[in-house]
């Protein structure tokens, strides 16, 4: 028997992760505060690399004309200076002020500005007092609980003063402020939305809101039905045109954008997803928001690296700094167009529930849209991972929600939980039976695990 060793060749295969795909992976699975963060890193550190930034809104990305959003704030208005007095005196250009950019940046719009400039464009002069008093008098939700009496006498007017500035008020946008309270807000928002015609209000929206709005804030829909003599389904159709068509605190969305009031969080999404014309359409916040480019006199200087003008330390700083921010470039352009395409896959997959609500949520994997687009399943989990996702209605929801079929489920346990008979609370197994009796099938311990999510008391402490 004899040994004897030698060099051959063989073929095989095998998976190696590149550098760029890790940094590729990385930058996808970065939130929107993160990947921030790193491209100001990258523009700190790396000189070929340059951002161009646009005016776009803090909240939802749509692009600025002015210190206001026009898709989730009030339109915009002019601003007066601070120093006019109340009942008259010069101004500067409006279209000056609208202009100047070092303006805008430095006097913040704020809810009482926008007010006080558009009262004083439809009232006169003498009453420009009593409008910038109400516009201070608004809180934060947009409500004015000032009385017309208490009105007049602290500006030293007229109760009529006082009713025709609210008058002039009610007309602002955004539609309901200046109400007295949320009930008031949202019959001040149907009227208008049955003037302009542009949705077909259902008639029992007004009945609704005006005499049953604490029911229809618990889901006491069956009883609501009763005291109404109409279905549950009609009902229904209305509480989900309420929630889709008005707020009770028409300033709070703009107050949060325009202050900075960290008391009331805002979910800014990663994408919008919107009805235009009956078409759902995704984009991706980030590709309005800024663009990245290599600096164009390193541009320049890549392109020249033949010519014998430069020395080899200055090809080796070019070199190295043009690539790395290639690198980084497509890395962004990497993520962007992944969140896009997941993102027009499950406009495919859930587009009921887009539409109609929570209760359309199909069950859907990320597996199953790795399928449709051709990535891998961990792809999809690092791009939908701590991102969100603005919804047609303007909800701002986690990307976790288009995989959570359970929360169509939850949403019946809560609504059959809210309409139960206080004497005679349902066990979870009678909740199970119904569910089951309704097509769908769950275990008791199922339907207690998901009531315990929902932070509902079992049956036996909710007697009463």
């Amino acid at each position: 028997m004899s040994l004897e060793l030698g060099l051959g060749q063989v073929p095989s295969l095998e998976t190696r992760v590149t550098p760029k795909q890790i940094v590729a992976n990385k930058v996808l699975a970065m939130s929107s505060a993160e990947l921030q963060e790193t491209i100001a890193q990258e523009l700190d550190e790396n000189p070929a690399l340059e951002m161009v930034e646009e005016a776009t809104c803090p909240t939802c990305g749509a692009p600025l004309r002015g210190p206001v959003c026009l898709e989730c704030g009030p339109r915009p208005a002019q601003q007066a200076e601070a120093d006019v007095p109340p009942s008259g005196g010069s101004m500067t250009s409006l279209d000056e002020a609208a202009d100047d950019p070092i303006a805008r940046a430095e006097a913040p719009f704020t809810l009482e500005e926008h007010l006080t400039w558009n009262l004083r464009t439809v009232l006169p002069p003498t009453l420009h007092g009593v409008a910038a008093w109400v516009a201070g008098a608004i809180d934060d939700d947009g409500f004015l609980t000032a009385t017309d009496q208490q009105i007049a006498e602290a500006t030293g007017s007229t109760v009529t003063d006082a009713a025709r500035v609210r008058k002039a008020l009610r007309g602002m946008e955004p539609i309901g402020i200046g109400a007295r309270d949320a009930t008031e807000c949202l019959m001040i928002q149907i009227a208008y939305l049955r003037e302009t015609g542009d949705f077909d209000v259902p008639e029992i929206a007004e009945r609704l809101v005006h005499d049953h709005l604490p029911a229809l804030g618990a889901r006491h829909l069956r009883e609501i039905a009763r005291a109404l003599g109409v279905s549950v389904e009609e009902v229904e159709t209305a509480a989900e045109f309420i929630r889709a068509h008005l707020h009770p605190y028409p300033a709070s969305a703009f107050v949060a954008a325009t202050s900075g009031d960290s008391s009331r969080p805002i979910l800014r999404p990663d994408v919008l997803i919107r009805d235009v014309d009956g078409v759902l359409v995704a984009e991706v916040v980030e590709s309005r928001r800024f663009t990245l480019r290599l600096e164009a006199s390193y541009a320049e200087a890549s392109a020249g690296l033949r010519s014998g003008a430069w020395s080899e330390a200055e090809k080796e700083h070019v070199r190295a700094h043009v690539g790395r921010a290639r690198f980084f470039i497509d890395a962004v352009r990497r993520r962007r167009a992944t969140l896009q395409r997941i993102t027009n896959t499950l406009l495919e997959r859930q587009r009921d529930y887009l539409v109609h609500g929570v209760r359309h949520l199909v069950p859907l994997t990320r597996a199953e849209v790795a399928g449709d687009i051709g990535v891998h399943e961990s792809t999809v989990s690092r791009a939908t991972a701590e991102k969100y996702v603005m919804l047609p209605s303007g909800e701002v929801v986690p990307f976790d929600y288009f995989f959570t079929a359970s929360l169509s489920v939850k949403d019946r346990i809560r609504e059959m939980i809210a309409d139960e008979d206080s004497a005679r609370p349902s066990s979870d197994r009678e909740i199970a039976d119904a569910l089951m009796a309704g097509g769908i099938v769950l275990a008791r311990r199922t339907v207690a695990k998901y009531r315990e999510e929902l932070q509902i008391l079992p049956a036996r402490l909710r007697h009463g």
